[in-house]
């Protein structure tokens, strides 16, 4: 079928900006789609049926237009977090066709002599303003997508809350139109108040003494999470993770999640890993809440509930974390059941309770059992000595099908092996022992 939809990128400067092919597509077009700021764009002459998109958003009238020659108005490049990449997603390559404008990126970064490909891209259109959180490193330069022209003020009290308030914020409205214009400040001193609804922020950032540092890596310091005790401690949150192996576009489901950092190490592995967080604890609820925002993932979902009931209905997952109530009856099953082909389960546990329902499971399904021995350096007297902490039982097991016969096994290597570390410049003494054949001691209370 021939492309009969054309998305044209339209700028600030309207439809004089427009390439003679966006001008032949919408003057040979018989409707033209947009926002009613675009649509007020076109000229008199044009002919074709205008239609504002409705609210809420939906392409169904468009979808329907599938006669004729048909036109959509959007931003700059339309592929952009535009809605060329939507349209994309929906209909087959050789039915749309794309004519891009210059993007407010673009011609930011002309403005500014910035190197687009240095700098990092947050849209806070239809996205809660916290998502900008997992950006913020001292020295970053960052392109924000306004949501409107309150956007500004309310970032600079954010960036203030994180301690960011030294950031140089840069305010650029209409670009590439007749009322562009630039507003520049520090975060901290911020008081343009509302400025254009077409706006976008460019950022360097600039953090003050005391700001969190958050790495890249897994691991986060446990004083990242707001939390009552139950959240899995860092050495072996990052071990967990390593086991999780998340991967782009992943759903994971953390089930017991505790404070939720499972989940929101793992969304912040990438933009598109996605995570469920299953907790059936009013308050820890609230921890979750406040700290995937906190953290920068406030598209973390939470389920306020318990396994094995709630996870009723939810997507399939690609990855399983149980911290949290591997005795309750049917948790490890329906998980099980649940996950992907190729899918991983990892669960962790404390008690001995825990340890024994993790090893009667894998000698029903296999996997691999590994115990986590830590121990931090703490002085006794005028000299140290190592303080245990609870040793940790972690059971992983991938999910492979057998075959014509459409059963499921679990992967898991027929071998033993005992590896510890010692690293005194830390305080820091590591055990770990790893079995893939018979069962050994493992344990799961709510989140180790």
């Amino acid at each position: 079928m021939p492309a009969w939809l054309t998305v044209v990128g339209i700028g600030d400067d309207g439809f004089a900006g427009l390439g003679r092919p966006a001008r032949r597509a919408l003057l040979e077009a018989s409707v033209v789609y947009g926002g009613e700021r675009h649509l007020a764009m076109l000229p008199a002459r044009l002919a074709a049926r205008r239609e504002a998109w409705p609210r809420p958003f939906d392409l169904a009238p468009l979808l329907a237009e599938r006669t004729g020659s048909v036109c959509v108005l959007a931003s700059g490049d339309p592929m952009l977090f535009g809605v060329g990449a939507t349209l994309a997603r929906q209909l087959p390559a050789g039915e749309l066709r794309v004519l891009p404008a210059p993007s407010s990126l673009s011609l930011a970064a002309a403005r500014l002599g910035w190197p687009l490909q240095d700098v990092a891209t947050v849209s806070l259109v239809g996205r809660p303003l916290p998502t900008l959180n997992a950006h913020l490193h001292d020295g970053a330069r960052v392109f924000v997508l306004s949501a409107d022209g309150r956007t500004p003020a309310a970032l600079a009290e954010l960036l203030n809350a994180r301690g960011f308030g030294a950031t140089r914020m840069t305010v650029l409205e209409h670009l590439g139109g007749d009322l562009e214009r630039c507003i520049d400040g520090r975060a901290d001193q911020w008081s343009a108040g509302e400025v254009a609804a077409l706006n976008l922020i460019a950022l360097e950032c600039r953090a003050t003494e005391g700001a969190p540092r958050l790495p890249l890596t897994v691991g986060l310091p446990d004083d990242a999470f707001r939390h009552d005790g139950q959240l899995t401690k860092r050495d072996v949150r990052a071990i967990t993770l390593a086991r999780l192996a998340p991967t782009p576009g992943e759903l994971l489901w953390d089930v017991g999640a505790g404070s939720g950092s499972i989940g929101i190490e793992w969304m912040r592995a990438h933009p598109t890993c996605r995570a469920i967080a299953i907790e059936g604890h009013a308050e820890r609820q609230r921890f979750i809440e406040h700290n995937r925002d906190a953290l920068g993932v406030p598209g973390l979902q939470l389920v306020a509930g318990r396994a094995p009931d709630a996870l009723e209905g939810l997507a399939v997952p690609d990855a399983v974390f149980i911290g949290g109530g591997v005795t309750v009856p049917g948790v490890l099953d329906a998980c099980w059941a649940r996950l992907r082909d190729g899918g991983r389960l990892v669960a962790n546990a404390v008690t001995l309770q825990g340890e024994a329902a993790l090893a009667a499971w894998r000698e029903q399904h296999g996997g691999t059992l590994t115990r986590i021995a830590l121990a931090d350096a703490q002085p006794l007297g005028g000299f140290d000595t190592w303080r245990q902490a609870l040793p940790i039982t972690l059971l992983e097991v991938t999910k492979l099908a057998d075959g014509a016969d459409g059963t499921f096994r679990a992967s898991g290597a027929n071998s033993t092996s005992n590896t510890s570390s010692t690293n005194a410049a830390s305080g820091i003494n590591a055990a770990i022992c790893t079995s893939g054949t018979s069962a050994t001691p493992a344990d799961s209370p709510p989140h180790p």
